[in-house]
């Protein structure tokens, strides 16, 4: 009995002290399957925000949108550099400001397209796989431990990285964004033309114009190369491929322009300063910089606010008739046509002209008159080069959209030319010839010349019949015989079918 009686106490002391440490033990576990599924419900909604199908046809829109706003964007960038300009009556620079707050706005509304773009790639980058989630939702014991393994040596979960894959395509993205050629304008060429440097303000602005344009040329042609990659085309139809061709034409020649404008204006500037220093024996810094760098009106009104020695300068009669009255006084060379614009108050001639030297220099392969100066030395190289490229491949490539265009109409021509000639080589009846007529015209408007069942038979067997299972199965669920018949059968069906064309009134036979 006193056996019995200790080993029922110690019994009960076991189970008792199990029943004291087992609640003691379940909460680690219970904890780390909280953190488990708080982490698998925090991974799901990030799946959920970030559901955006690359292949939808919403998706394929708004690519094809953006590559537009794209092209939007190159058209708005070299307009910055016509902000900059020269004063008529007081012979100095300054800065447009409506023209430039103009050009600002534009450039926000493009940049907000390109915001909406880098968010809408940030949600694809950051979406999980589905063979990710699939091994998620296979092996959730395996995860729930090596979630308790982790906790015990960290405590959390690792946050969400972006695949080194994607970085560099984002980081471009971002970088069209940053808003370079605005803080210039608005903040950096004010300050340097109150410090009185006057020809230094376009080469920093040209040198900033460079910096962000060019990256972003490289940007659209790879979004662009993106496209053509991942659907084959871009809008579908040829003469699209065309009006891109001539786009990015005319915009290599509004850029070239730009760039031509504002070198015309350093080109006059620094006239303007060889004037001063010949005429007074010493330059002042600020002799050509206005008094205000930013003016909101066309011409530089409020011109008796300016000192003494600005309106002397203003009433040089020499220097205006050599520097801003005719390009004939000065060693202008190519930038000769630019003295009708750096004092012209009038928008939409400054930016016309450009335009019109850029298509017709780059369409003409050079005629520049040059100086020995080296820049524009480098920028007629520069300028003529481009245009023989931008010119070879346009013509090249719209020749090659046009040959596709015609290519399958000129092979139906001379299809329909060898019926008509057998047709008459063997004295067919008028009603035969009528209905091999029809025939070959339903059959181009059916299929374009494309070969259907040629396509489908060069494909490997298990994706041919696929496809085929998928293009015939509603249609042989129509025949009453196949109605109820298992998908084994309907998928060999299918992968027997062909594709016939037959003219209204033609009796179908079977053999």
């Amino acid at each position: 009995m006193p056996t019995a009686a200790r080993s029922a106490a110690s019994s009960s002391f076991t189970s008792s002290s199990s029943a004291l440490t087992s609640p003691q033990g379940g909460r680690p576990a219970d904890q780390r399957e909280k953190r488990a599924s708080a982490h698998k419900r925090g991974r799901r909604r990030l799946a959920a925000w970030a559901a955006i199908d690359p292949e939808a046809r919403w998706a394929r829109e708004w690519d094809r949108a953006y590559l537009l706003a794209c092209a939007a964007g190159l058209m708005v960038d070299p307009l910055f550099l016509y902000a900059v300009s020269l004063s008529g009556p007081l012979m100095c620079v300054f800065v447009d400001g409506w023209f430039a707050a103009t050009v600002t706005a534009l450039r926000c509304m493009v940049d907000a397209v390109h915001a909406w773009n880098l968010l809408m790639r940030l949600r694809m980058a950051f979406a999980p796989d589905q063979d990710e989630e699939t091994e998620e939702d296979a092996d959730e014991q395996e995860g729930t431990k090596l979630q308790g393994s982790n906790d015990g040596v960290g405590g959390a979960a690792l946050p969400a990285q972006l695949p080194r894959s994607k970085r560099g395509g984002l980081f471009l993205d971002l970088f069209v964004v940053l808003p370079v050629m605005q803080v210039v304008t608005w903040v950096g060429i004010p300050a340097m033309i109150r410090a009185g440097s006057t020809t230094s303000v376009m080469t920093v602005l040209m040198v900033a114009f460079l910096f962000e344009y060019l990256p972003k040329i490289y940007h659209s042609f790879r979004f662009l190369r993106r496209m053509q990659n991942v659907s084959g085309y871009i809008f579908g139809t040829i003469w699209w491929g065309i009006a891109l061709n001539l786009m990015a034409y005319f915009v290599a020649a509004h850029a070239v322009g730009a760039c031509w404008y504002l070198l015309g204006v350093q080109r006059a500037t620094k006239c303007l300063r060889e004037q001063l220093c010949d005429g007074r024996g010493g330059c002042a810094a600020t002799a050509l910089a206005c008094a205000r760098p930013l003016y909101y009106s066309g011409t530089t009104a409020g011109a008796g606010a300016v000192g003494a020695d600005r309106l002397d300068w203003a009433s040089n009669a020499s220097a205006r008739a050599t520097c801003l009255d005719s390009g004939d006084n000065y060693e202008y060379g190519v930038y000769k046509w630019t003295v009708m614009l750096v004092a012209n108050p009038s928008w939409l001639e400054k930016i016309l002209l450009p335009i019109f030297w850029g298509l017709m220099t780059l369409s003409t392969f050079g005629n520049l008159a040059s100086t020995t100066e080296w820049s524009e030395i480098v920028f007629n190289i520069v300028t003529i080069t481009g245009g023989l490229i931008l010119v070879t491949m346009l013509i090249g490539n719209i020749k090659v959209f046009l040959n596709a265009t015609t290519s399958k109409k000129q092979a139906m021509h001379t299809r329909l030319r060898g019926v008509e000639w057998w047709m008459k080589r063997k004295n067919l009846p008028q009603s035969f010839r009528h209905r091999v007529r029809q025939y070959e015209r339903q059959r181009w408007a059916a299929t374009r010349g494309v070969d259907e069942c040629r396509i489908v038979r060069d494909l490997p067997e298990g994706l041919r019949r696929d496809i085929k299972y998928h293009l015939c199965l509603d249609l042989v669920r129509q025949v009453p015989l196949f109605q109820h018949m298992d998908d084994l059968v309907l998928e060999n069906i299918c992968d027997r079918v062909k594709s016939l064309v037959f003219p209204k009134g033609e009796v179908v036979t079977n053999h």
